[in-house]
């Protein structure tokens, strides 16, 4: 069973920047599409960027301009870049993956934005 191992999150102030980066614990598990979602208390989780392996890329409105997703799918690893960070960008950011076995989560990382 393959793994996802989220790092990079923190705690940051508004307009600060922040990376996360995701990696999967084996290489022979290939991946069409990875991404990040991510959820705040009392919310639903909700799709942050996806990247398929033809390097399509799709953002939530509420990110685009200030994050950006890459991901090598021959490391199978994602990062997340964080620009301009805002204070509803506070949650839980989840690392994905998905494939025609369905869709795999990390455990989470917290971000927390604030002064």
């Amino acid at each position: 069973q393959v793994q996802l191992v989220e790092s990079g999150g923190g705690l940051v102030q508004p307009g600060g920047s922040l990376r996360l980066s995701c990696v999967a614990s084996t290489i022979t598990f290939r991946f069409n599409v990875m991404g990040w979602y991510r959820q705040a208390p009392g919310k639903q989780r909700e799709m942050v960027a996806t990247i398929t392996r033809g390097g399509n890329t799709n953002y939530a409105d509420s990110v685009k301009g200030r994050f950006s997703i890459s991901g090598d799918f021959a490391k199978n690893t994602v990062s997340l870049q964080m620009n301009s960070l805002q204070r509803e960008d506070t949650a839980v950011y989840y690392c994905q993956g998905f494939n025609g076995f369905g869709n795999y989560w990390g455990q989470g990382t917290q971000v927390t934005v604030s002064s």
